[in-house]
This record gives C-alpha cells, structure tokens and sequence, in this order.
C-alpha cells in the first residue's frame, strides 16, 4: 500500500536526527555520515510513497545509510591513499548495521546531535546551520533561504562545521559535569537565536524557523525535563508564538502589543508556557529563560495594556539585567520603568545607551525614545526620533510603521 507523500515527509524529518545519531554512534565520521544519512532520507522519500513504509522504518534507514557510508568512506580512503588506516578500522560493512538503531543506555541521540552541533569550536552562526541541518532535517537551500545568504555560502558553512568536529576529535557521547552545562548553554542558545530569527528578524516572521525552534526545545525538555532553563525557554518560545496572529497586520506592518487584538492570542500556547514557567520557577534559582518567560507570562495574561502588571515586569526586567548587560533587555527594562513610573524615568535610563556601539546602528534605541517622548508630551522631538529610527530600519514594514509614525505626529501638529 501507498504512503501519502506528505505523511511520509514528517514521518522522515522525525526520524533523522535518530538515524544520524545511530550512525556516528555506531560508526563514527560525522561529516561523512550526515551526507550517508541525507541520501538514505532521499532514497526512502522517493521509495516509500510508493512501495510502502517498511516494516521497521528506522532500521530500514539505519542500513540504507551505514551501506551508503562505506561506499563514502571507501571513496576518501581510495582518494587519500589512507589504505593503510583502513585495514586498521573496522568499515560499516563488517558490522551489523542493524543494531545501530538499538537504543543507547542514558542518552538520546538526538540531545548528543545537538550537544554535537553545538561544539564549542564552532561560531554561533555555524552552530545554527549545522542544528538545523543535521537535527532539524532542513536542506542547506531552506537554510540558506531563512538567513537570507546565497546556498554556495551555506553549503561551505555547513561543511566547514562539520570538518571542524571531525578534527577536533569529539567522541559521540553525552558529555559530562561543567562541560555538560556549558554545551546546554550553548544548545539553548542556538535554540533561542533560531526563534528571534523566524520571529523578529529583519527578513519577517518566518513560522518555518519559529516552528523548528520549538519542536527542538521540546525535544530538549523531553529528555531533561527536570532542567528549568530549558522549561524556561521553551515557555518563552510559546509565550510569544501564541501572539503572532496578532503581532502584524495584513500587509507585515508591525502592530504594536498595546494595540493588538488580544482574542486572536493562542490560548491554548498561553496556557502551556504559563504551566511550563510557573513549574520551572517553583525549583528556585532562576535562570534569564525562566526569567524573560515570566514577563512573556506577565502579557500574555493581562485582559488588556492597561491591566498589564508594569511594576512587577520592571522588576523582573532589573533581575535580567542584573544577569546579562543585553541591550535589548535594557530598552525593554526602560519601557518598562517609563510604563510603571513615568516616561521621564525611562528616558533617563535611555541615557545610558547612547554611546551603547551594540545599538550604534540599530533602529531599536531611537524607536524607545521616540515612543517614550511621545507618551512624555514631546512630539516634535518625538517626531524626529521615529524618523531617526526609520532610517535604521532595514526591513520594510518596520520603515513604514515607523514613518507613519512621525507622519501622524507631524500632521498632529
């Protein structure tokens, strides 16, 4: 019997972080198992619509791609005259690849592909191609597309991560103690860069990379459900994904919270994070995740912008900032202050930023003043702030928001 092609598609992007995980931890070679597992992926897409899905579907692909591997490493062993070293080594076909799909005691493929992914040697932007690559399934063309780079520039991105974990000589495991943590951090960070991309980047809303970050982080919580920063930022991620319904309007202008229409919030992702956060908080000790989702809990459960708790948000904002000197976590803490006690005392902390390099070019810090001397009476310079502030802006929903703006300020006048 046929397989709907579209089944067959999810059912694929399920399955291949375990597949590759199966493969580097029976085999080895990372770089070279990951183009062995994407043509098994292509072999089972093209096959399995038609003929069927096979009775064990991850062992099918596990087979596929450890056969596929050998030809691959008998290739670069034949083209580096490295015949020597292979008779040492053990080739895939020598084993018994079905086994490769057993389950690991203590571990999840999946979690030590993304420890993996985001090795420590490798920069931020490579940890998020490679994440989205090897975990999130994504073709280096759809990767390419979200981050706005030409594919040839992806693709060497990609396979200079790869080289790089393969020379860097990281056995497939969990790691553990300090190093464990670290390589958390850096998962969740990739994890949370992933979703501020598809959600606010300069390029739009993009619900494929907001979507992927989140079926990531829940795979995460799943296998350390007992780690509150990892239930915080997925808390986070679910807080803001319930109001993008309402973030934009039919043309992308950006609708600010204060305006939004808040019964086209998603309840249901509300109600979620809401449990996921409180739940994390409970444990003590919170980290900047539970924290940020806190505020994220703070909006999304208020009736309407006036019945929002300013005070207790600034406050969560000033423990933020107390852990990291973000500057958007400082615009955010002035809005805040300017909310609860007046849009003077916001500026003043405004002041600060000016010479902020981090905000030398972006259109963010202008944006605040300009909403914070409008609400303080001052509307000619307010005017000029938004105008300030689109000139920055690179996407161009944001410059016409903006533009509008500082049009309805000058037509008031």
């Amino acid at each position: 019997m046929t397989t709907p092609r579209g089944e067959t598609e999810d059912l694929l992007r399920r399955l291949a972080p375990q597949v590759l995980g199966a493969v580097v931890r029976r085999y080895g070679h990372f770089d070279t198992a990951e183009d062995a597992v994407q043509e098994a992926l292509l072999a089972a897409a093209v096959r399995w619509p038609q003929d069927g899905l096979p009775d064990n579907p991850l062992g099918w692909l596990v087979t596929v791609a450890a056969r596929r591997l050998t030809d691959l490493l008998r290739s670069e062993q034949a083209r580096r005259e490295r015949e020597d070293a292979a008779g040492r080594r053990a080739l895939p076909e020598w084993r018994l690849a079905a086994d490769a799909d057993a389950p690991t005691a203590g571990a999840d493929d999946t979690l030590i592909l993304l420890f993996m992914c985001c090795h420590p040697a490798l920069s931020p932007a490579s940890q998020i191609a490679l994440t989205l690559r090897a975990v999130g399934g994504l073709t280096t063309a759809q990767i390419a597309r979200a981050f706005l780079v030409p594919e040839a520039t992806m693709t060497r991105r990609i396979t200079r991560a790869k080289h790089r974990i393969r020379d860097s000589g990281l056995p497939f495991g969990m790691p553990a103690g300090p190093d464990r943590d670290a390589r958390l951090r850096a998962v969740l960070h990739v994890l949370y860069l992933v979703f501020t991309e598809g959600y606010a980047g300069e390029a739009g809303l993009r619900r494929d990379l907001t979507a992927e970050a989140i079926r990531l982080a829940r795979i995460v919580h799943r296998l350390l459900p007992d780690d509150g920063e990892t239930a915080g930022l997925l808390a986070l991620m679910l807080l803001t994904d319930a109001r993008r319904a309402a973030r934009t309007a039919p043309d992308g202008t950006p609708i600010p919270m204060a305006e939004q229409d808040r019964a086209r919030w998603d309840a249901a992702r509300i109600a979620e994070g809401v449990a996921l956060v409180e739940a994390a908080l409970s444990r003590g000790a919170p980290g900047p995740y539970q924290v940020q989702a806190a505020i994220a809990a703070l909006h999304d459960e208020a009736p309407s912008a006036e019945a929002t708790d300013w005070p207790q948000i600034a406050a969560l904002y000033e423990v933020l900032t107390g852990m990291s000197d973000n500057p958007v976590t400082l615009l955010n803490h002035a809005v805040a202050v300017a909310m609860s006690r007046g849009p003077r005392a916001g500026l003043e902390l405004l002041d600060g930023l000016e010479g902020d390099e981090r905000l030398a070019r972006d259109h963010r810090l202008p944006a605040v003043c300009a909403h914070l001397l409008e609400m303080a009476g001052q509307r000619a310079a307010a005017r000029e702030a938004y105008l300030a502030a689109a000139r920055r802006a690179a996407a161009l929903p944001r410059r016409r928001y903006l533009n509008a703006r500082a049009a309805r300020l000058g037509d008031d006048a």
